[in-house]
């Protein structure tokens, strides 16, 4: 296998966000399934109601990252089939104001 490196596209980062877990999946079994593409840093586990069925996985070097998320995205585990994607931080804030924005619209709706 070659160790050249080619230029990776701007949205592949270290961190990944994976959906559609099973809410009683566990820490080491993420672990074992993760730690198979590279030396991970740290695994989070969504335990509340708003974050069970997902998790965030944090490796060491951008290319397992990269590897983890060609080989797993699709991958069946406990009976679901999880998605895998390169944690965007950037989305997340814009659609966290786009709601407060429709909060804060809804809210002057109703002074008129």
């Amino acid at each position: 296998m070659s160790t050249t490196h080619h230029r990776l596209p701007p949205e592949v980062n270290r961190i990944l966000y994976v959906r559609n877990l099973p809410f009683k999946v566990t820490s080491s079994e993420m672990y074992e399934i993760f730690g198979k593409y590279g030396s991970i840093l740290q695994i989070r586990v969504g335990s509340s109601n708003d974050t069970r069925g997902t998790a965030f996985v944090v490796y060491e070097d951008i290319y397992d990252a990269k590897s983890a998320v060609d080989s797993l995205s699709g991958f069946n585990v406990g009976g679901r089939y999880i998605v895998v994607l390169y944690y965007q931080p950037k989305k997340n804030v814009s659609r966290l104001g786009m709601e407060e924005k429709k909060m804060q619209i809804e809210e002057l709706k109703k002074e008129v």
